[in-house]
C-alpha cells in the first residue's frame, strides 16, 4: 500500500493518537515492535519511534516493562488522564442554551513562575478560555471543576482569581468573541477540512458498497490521518454556544463528517491494529475516540 503524502508531523502526537484511539479504551499494554510497525506505515522511522517512546516514558506519560530484550508499554495514570480529558473535549457537543454570562480568570504570576504561567494560559485555552486582556481570560462556558483542578495541579491558586456568571453591562457579546478568538480563521480551516475529506469519504463509501474492497491497513491509514488533522481544532476552537457563532459556521459539519468517516472505517481499522499490536478482539463497543491532546 502506498504511503499518503503528509506534512511534517510530531511523532509524540502520533503515538498519543494511536494510544488514545486503540489502546487506552482497553487499558492494554503493547509491545514496542507493534508500535514500530504501525508508525512505519505512517512514515515514521524505527529510530524516531523508539527514541520518542523513551522520551514519553521519561516525561511520565508511559511506563515500560522489560521482557528480555523486548519492552511492553502502557499508559501511566497521568497519561490516561490526559487522553481521557482529550476524549471529553473533542466530542463536546455545541452548547445550545446560554445564560449570556461570562466566566473570567484573572492571573498575575511572578517571572520565576513564567513556565507555569505559559502552561496556565495554554490549558485554559484548551478549556475554551480566550485572552481578553493580558492576564485576563474569559469563557462562555465556565468548566469550573476543570479550572479549579488545573489551578490546584499547577499550585497557582495564590496568583489567580476565578469569577463566574459575570454579565456584560455595556457593549456586545460579539465584541468579546472577536477580541478573544479568530472565528473567521477557524471557520476557514473547518471549510478546508470538509472540502478535503468529503469527497474522500464519499469515494470510500462507494467502494465499500460496490465491492467491500477496503483493505484493513488502508482503512487504518485513512482513518488515522483524518483523525490526526482534526485533532488540532479543539486547541483553537472554544466550542462557543450557537448564538455566538457566525451563521456560516462549519465546525459542526466538520465534526459530523469526522464521526461518519471514522465509523465507516472503524471495524477494518480496528482489526488491523488488533493484529499489529496483539490486542484481543472484543465485542464490547469502544467509547468514542480520542483525537485531541491538551496543551503538552
Amino acid at each position: 500500500m502506498r504511503h499518503l503524502e503528509r506534512p511534517k508531523i510530531r511523532t509524540q502526537f502520533i503515538i498519543f493518537n494511536l494510544f488514545g484511539d486503540y489502546v487506552n479504551p482497553r487499558s492494554a499494554s503493547v509491545w514496542t515492535s507493534g508500535i514500530v510497525e504501525i508508525l512505519g506505515m505512517l512514515g515514521v522511522s524505527e529510530r524516531a519511534t523508539r527514541s520518542t517512546l523513551s522520551r514519553m516514558k521519561a516525561k511520565g506519560w508511559l511506563t515500560a516493562r522489560k521482557h528480555g530484550r523486548r519492552s511492553l508499554y502502557r499508559l501511566t495514570v497521568r497519561g490516561k488522564a490526559l487522553l481521557d480529558e482529550g476524549t471529553h473535549r473533542i466530542f463536546d457537543t455545541t452548547p445550545t442554551d446560554w445564560d449570556q454570562s461570562w466566566h473570567i480568570v484573572v492571573y498575575s504570576l511572578p517571572q520565576e513562575l513564567r513556565a507555569k504561567r505559559h502552561e496556565l494560559r495554554t490549558r485554559l485555552s484548551w478549556l475554551g478560555y480566550g485572552m481578553l486582556e493580558p492576564g485576563t481570560m474569559v469563557a462562555a462556558i465556565p468548566r469550573s471543576d476543570e479550572v479549579q483542578s488545573l489551578l490546584q495541579e499547577l499550585e497557582v491558586q495564590p496568583y489567580v482569581h476565578f469569577f463566574t456568571r459575570a454579565k456584560l453591562e455595556n457593549g456586545a457579546d460579539g465584541d468579546i468573541v472577536s477580541r478573544c478568538w479568530d472565528l473567521a480563521g477557524m471557520n476557514q480551516r473547518y471549510s478546508l477540512f470538509v472540502e478535503r475529506y468529503r469527497s474522500e469519504y464519499e469515494n470510500l463509501l462507494k467502494r465499500r458498497e460496490r465491492k467491500n474492497d477496503l483493505p484493513p491497513d488502508e482503512c487504518f491509514v485513512h482513518r488515522f490521518w483524518l483523525t490526526y488533522e482534526f485533532s488540532s481544532f479543539p486547541r483553537q476552537d472554544p466550542n462557543l454556544p450557537l448564538e455566538l457563532l457566525p451563521s456560516n459556521w462549519r465546525g459542526n459539519e466538520a465534526a459530523e463528517l469526522l464521526r461518519a468517516y471514522r465509523a465507516l472505517l472503524r471495524d477494518p481499522a480496528q482489526s488491523f491494529v488488533n493484529d499489529a499490536l496483539g490486542l484481543e478482539p472484543t465485542d464490547t463497543p469502544l467509547p468514542q475516540d480520542m483525537v485531541a491532546i491538551p496543551g503538552i
